[in-house]
């Protein structure tokens, strides 16, 4: 009997409080519900191909943050100053978060902060704004934490946090989204003193717990159901852990020590009591959560020999999934997998979805029994992923590659698309465009 069929369900899809926003938004990292999936009412019967026609497109500084949308804005952040027709103007190395109305891509608002980088790949933030209770919650890609008032741009509070928790910075530097639950704004800072994980007060800022001293990875957190209660999962550097969002506490803690060095991206996925991640070095690991109580044991965890020579599945920055009694995720070198939830083996290996290349990267949001997929090639891909294979329905091109996200070939397009309402929402190093997808 397969591992899902054993399952107690006990555990129910990823919960988190985004407050009163429409059913449709695509308010925070990977959506509402973080797990980049759509609503029966959002999911889509086919997508367009060739040249997929654009709505409106509007110049863009560099980063790899994500569009987030809610209430008919459309938030993202970008590395350098622009004036209000978005050309370049020099106010020293800063970040930028913008608000752009979601008919004409015309600016609402911006927000601009002093921001000089010291880590590597320089293009710009990584985290994907958070919109929730009427306000925006942006982290940079050096801890500068805004809370915004979501119409205005106007500061409600703001953390260094890499000052003020003494940051053992990642080298790719803070790119975990801000989860708000139950009046918490949780956010993944890499500090030192216990301060791994740290939760401030949605009102005010002021911190209210800090938890884990360990370093940071490059994971967002999330929130599930286990034993009748609500558990924050975070991978850290070091350890995947179940913490109360309520006050920090752990309750059950696996290790996943790096061997060569933190690299962990996806985030967490999560189906029934199953929890699953994922790294480029050091393989992947799948957990089951106890139903009775606040613990949690190993199913089975898979490493290969090196990057090249993977088993089951070492993801980089394309997030996996689960369908069913499989895994499906893209591996180190851009090898779409499917994996036996029973044992991580492998089933199959595709290359329809992405050229192979190192961290070869597809962003895939479920719609249904499909699957749309955005590959680092900027197309946008209509595909059905099932054991017995790669099923493509259709192939557009949405957005060109750019090279300041990553200079190799003809550039990437690394950041995640938001759907919302039947439009698609997509960024490179230069332009933020919306596109009709019905």
């Amino acid at each position: 009997m397969s591992l899902t069929r054993q399952c107690v369900l006990i555990v129910s899809s990823l919960a988190f409080c985004v407050g009163t926003l429409h059913a449709d938004d695509w308010p925070q990292w990977r959506g509402n519900g973080r797990d980049a999936k759509l609503s029966q009412s959002e999911q889509l019967q086919s997508l367009p191909s060739g040249e997929i026609t654009r709505k409106w497109t509007i110049p863009l500084g560099p980063g790899y943050s994500g569009p987030t949308v809610a209430d008919g804005l459309v938030y993202v952040t970008d590395h350098g100053a622009r004036d209000a027709d978005g050309e370049p103007i020099d106010q020293g190395e800063v970040e930028r978060v913008i608000c752009v109305d979601r008919r004409d891509g015309s600016l609402v608002w911006q927000h601009v902060y002093d921001a000089p980088y010291t880590i590597q790949y320089r293009a710009g933030p990584r985290a994907a704004v958070t919109v929730t209770d009427g306000v925006a919650l942006a982290v940079g890609a050096m801890g500068h934490l805004h809370c915004l008032d979501a119409k205005t741009g106007a500061v409600r509070w703001k953390h260094d946090l890499n000052a003020e928790y003494k940051i053992n910075m990642p080298i790719w530097g803070i790119t975990a989204s801000p989860l708000v639950h139950n009046g918490w704004v949780i956010q993944i800072v890499g500090g030192s003193n216990g301060s791994c994980v740290v939760a401030f007060d949605l009102e005010t800022g002021a911190e209210r717990w800090r938890s884990i001293d360990e370093r940071a990875g490059y994971s967002s957190p999330v929130i599930v159901r286990q034993a009748d209660q609500e558990v924050l999962v975070c991978w850290s550097g070091e350890s995947l852990s179940g913490l109360d969002p309520e006050t920090g506490k752990t309750h059950w803690r696996i290790e996943m020590l790096p061997r060569n060095m933190p690299i962990g991206v996806p985030t967490p996925i999560v189906q029934d009591d199953l929890v699953f991640v994922s790294s480029f070095y050091d393989g992947s690991l799948l957990v089951r959560l106890d139903s009775q109580k606040l613990d949690a044991t190993t199913v089975w965890r898979r490493i290969g020999v090196d990057e090249k020579n993977t088993d089951a599945l070492h993801c980089m920055i394309s997030n996996p999934f689960f369908k069913g009694d499989h895994i499906y995720g893209v591996d180190s070198y851009g090898q779409l997998r499917c994996l036996s939830l029973d044992n991580g083996d492998r089933v199959w290996e595709s290359d329809q979805a992405v050229q192979r290349n190192r961290w070869a990267t597809v962003h895939t949001i479920q719609n249904g029994d499909r699957e749309i997929m955005l590959n680092e090639q900027g197309e946008l891909i209509d595909a059905t992923v099932s054991p017995s294979g790669f099923t493509l329905h259709s192939r557009g091109f949405l957005i060109s590659p750019t090279k300041l996200q990553l200079p190799r070939r003809d550039g990437v397009v690394w950041s995640h698309p938001a759907i919302s309402n039947g439009e698609i929402f997509a960024r490179n190093d230069a332009e933020l465009i919306c596109a009709p997808l019905r």
